[in-house]
């Protein structure tokens, strides 16, 4: 089995409409600023309630203010939205919010969860010096993370340097780049029983080798593709055949359709046995294998599409829409594919899941009453995957592109 029926539904026979696209983008847009709060950041939606609140809510790219930020200030960028705010004005104050009330009971450097996703998004907004050179530490002092995941680790916090190198082209980024490359390279080891190349986390009290975009080998391979340019012929050689190799000897196929699970271990009694979402399974390893050359690998192609093909076969989560675990993570599988063959039914698929993931939105709104006011799991990622399905564009929101 492929996927867990009872984790997706049916899709809705909504055809694509730009027009209703566009006027949930405003929808959207219009909630989110209507319903920041005094203190500066946005009520924290049931579902992301999983624990102790900061006094000051989120301020990270994931669940928090910088994320949503980041989202309005892209759109207004993008001239999908006017704004009656100033995104500049909010992230200064998520960042002094931040380090006075970490959002994880202390300051971290964690790209999605921590500083370096913060000041991330202040640099752009504001291109403060400042915050350049304090990403640049955090950056620099994550390099030895031990959870070697994109998360916490090194495979997050170093696509913070990409982007400045890519911005700036200034030699420290992108020695800093390399100097995370190094310490990847240490440590992804020749696995004897899967016959491939994995790494190894140490995450949440458990030493385990994970393989999705979120926590294990895909989120791990993003930052190295990413970064392909820099690294030297015969280590970009050996990326490209460790790529192949670890999908090779860790996908699942059926009929053609490909999926992978979410690590090399027994699943816990009860737990999800596989998975088809961002996170884990075959959504993230279609987005963050895509800067793999097309054509270099033909088996590589391959695999890709049958990903695609199990993606619209299992049909849209029914968790919800956002993109970490839902029905708009997984359409970003489908402009990738989009995007690197230049087949328009893979667009149409993108346009499908976004048709059903407003309908997903209205629905939970209904449901709870209010918006949820975050870019990895709600609305303002949502918002920005209805404009790439507009312009048929692929990057996602604040990682491929900042």
């Amino acid at each position: 089995m492929l996927f867990e029926p009872d984790r997706h539904e049916a899709l809705c026979d909504t055809t694509w409409d730009a027009s209703r696209a566009r006027k949930a983008i405003h929808s959207i847009v219009h909630d989110i600023e209507q319903n920041r709060v005094a203190e500066g950041h946005w009520p924290v939606h049931p579902l992301d309630n999983e624990g102790d609140v900061p006094r000051t809510g989120f301020k990270g790219l994931y669940l928090g203010s910088a994320g949503v930020l980041w989202a309005l200030s892209y759109l207004q960028r993008e001239d999908t939205a006017e704004l009656s705010s100033d995104p500049r004005e909010g992230i200064q104050q998520a960042d002094a919010a931040y380090r006075s009330d970490p959002d994880t009971g202390k300051v971290v450097p964690s790209y999605y969860l921590g500083e370096v996703g913060i000041l991330l998004v202040l640099w752009r907004l504001t291109g403060s010096s400042q915050a350049e050179d304090r990403l640049y530490a955090s950056v620099k002092s994550n390099i030895q993370n031990p959870t070697n995941e994109a998360l916490w680790a090194a495979p997050g916090t170093m696509v913070g340097a990409w982007h400045l190198w890519e911005a700036t082209g200034e030699r420290r980024w992108r020695e800093l780049f390399l100097d995370n490359v190094e310490q990847l390279w240490r440590t992804w080891i020749f696995d004897s029983q899967a016959q491939c190349y994995l790494w190894t986390q140490d995450l949440y009290g458990k030493v385990v080798q994970y393989l999705g975009a979120g926590h294990g080998f895909a989120g791990n391979a993003y930052a190295l593709l990413k970064g392909a340019s820099l690294l030297d012929v015969e280590r970009r050689e050996a990326l490209y055949d460790r790529c192949v190799a670890t999908l090779r000897a860790t996908a699942r196929i059926e009929d053609g359709a490909v999926n992978w699970p979410p690590g090399m271990f027994t699943p816990r009694p009860g737990g999800p046995s596989i998975l088809m979402q961002w996170c884990h399974g075959a959504p993230g390893m279609v987005t963050a294998l895509s800067d793999f050359p097309p054509q270099r690998s033909p088996e590589m192609d391959a695999m890709l599409i049958g990903a695609g093909h199990a993606i619209w076969k299992a049909g849209p989560l029914s968790k919800g829409y956002g993109l970490c675990h839902g029905t708009a993570g997984n359409g970003y599988a489908f402009l990738k594919l989009y995007q690197r063959t230049g087949d328009r039914s893979w667009l149409e698929r993108a346009r499908s899941f976004a048709m059903h993931s407003i309908v997903q939105r209205d629905r939970m709104r209904q449901q709870y009453g209010q918006g949820r006011y975050t870019l990895w799991t709600g609305d303002s990622g949502l918002a920005v995957y209805l404009r790439h399905c507009l312009d048929e564009s692929a990057a996602l929101p604040a990682l491929d592109t900042i």
